[in-house]
């Protein structure tokens, strides 16, 4: 299975609007991929800057597997991409 960079934007929206207890709509993401880096993220929330690391991205895709299409994945099972976009491939 694919998620492509809106699902991926999605599921760090919803994942850290349940941390901070604020509505999904309240949550900016920016997906970054530097080649010394690899991948993050960059979230603002309530005007507060933060970036997650790819693990902390992992944890997103996750959380919005299970909620979601109810398939309960691991981090070991997600492995970020960039094709044309970023994407998220889930191995069985």
């Amino acid at each position: 299975m694919k998620l492509n960079e809106q699902d991926i934007m999605n599921a760090i929206c919803l994942h850290m609007a349940k941390r901070k207890q604020v509505k999904p709509e309240q949550v900016q993401v920016q997906l970054l991929w530097d080649e010394a880096l690899g991948f993050s993220a960059e979230v603002v929330v309530d005007g507060r800057s933060q970036f997650l690391i790819e693990a902390s991205m992992k944890e997103a895709i996750e959380r919005y597997m299970l909620n979601e299409y109810n398939q309960r994945v691991f981090r070991s099972q997600v492995e970020l991409d960039i094709e044309e976009e970023m994407i998220a491939i889930i191995h069985e």
